[in-house]
């Protein structure tokens, strides 16, 4: 099994990207702690794996405080003892016109798609620069890479993400840890069923395949970028949008 003995914290891991994540890394056998503030969905995908046979865990995390982030990665290191990867998978949108956006809806944006991210990042990092190991792959978004109407603050809060993994695997490539970026493209979430079917419709014409990620599918990259086949590749944003974005 290609995670074996590897301990890998997952954000978001209640649901949809994150949730797929968690579970293809524990089948393939990592130690998974899930973080997400969805404590009733983080229960039941820990249930779920505990009756597999799966080790997967479930601690609480608020990415919008910081007492949170902190309180979350002090338990997962108190209970793993070490971290061999981090995934950045929690996020939050909402579909709105620019013009119509509350300036707190902003804040919220930019609180848990960017700043939990680099917050997180830098508490778990530490024991990654003393052990001169370590893999993080930050689940950014296609909005941050060529924009997305109606979803102008979050692209970008995920153009941000793009930004922070390029200059952190810079900075973190003398200590041998790889830092890297998966961007989904539209893809079968809690979210996205959220949507008008129009707005479904009209995305799954536009995307080539003719068809909507399956959360599984995005896992499988960030996988890729956590296991030793990526070893000597750091800095790098792959799109996975069934080519729905294909540009340079």
């Amino acid at each position: 099994m290609e995670m074996r003995d590897r301990t890998i914290i997952v954000t978001g891991g209640a649901s949809g990207i994150g949730r797929a994540t968690a579970f293809l890394l524990a089948r393939e056998g990592a130690r998974v702690v899930i973080g997400d503030i969805d404590a009733a969905g983080g229960k039941s995908a820990a249930t779920e794996a505990v009756q597999a046979g799966l080790a997967l865990e479930y601690l609480p995390l608020d990415l919008t405080q910081e007492g949170s982030i902190a309180a979350f990665a002090a338990a997962a290191l108190g209970q793993a003892g070490r971290v061999d990867g981090l995934v950045n998978g929690a996020g939050w949108d909402a579909i709105q016109p620019f013009l119509e956006n509350p300036p707190e809806m902003w804040d919220r944006l930019i609180a848990i798609n960017l700043l939990g991210a680099i917050r997180l990042t830098r508490a778990v990092l530490p024991p990654m620069v003393e052990a001169r190991q370590g893999k993080i792959v930050n689940i950014s978004s296609d909005a941050g890479r060529v924009g997305s109407t109606g979803e102008t603050v979050y692209a970008a809060a995920k153009g941000g993400i793009i930004a922070f993994t390029k200059s952190l695997a810079r900075e973190m490539a003398r200590y041998r840890i790889n830092v890297n970026c998966v961007c989904p493209g539209p893809t079968d979430t809690p979210l996205f069923q959220r949507q008008p079917e129009r707005m479904r419709e009209a995305l799954t014409r536009a995307i080539p395949f003719r068809r909507i990620a399956a959360p599984r599918e995005i896992a499988e990259a960030v996988m890729f970028f956590l296991g030793g086949r990526s070893d000597y590749i750091t800095g790098q944003v792959l799109s996975v949008s069934g080519g729905l974005t294909m540009v340079g």
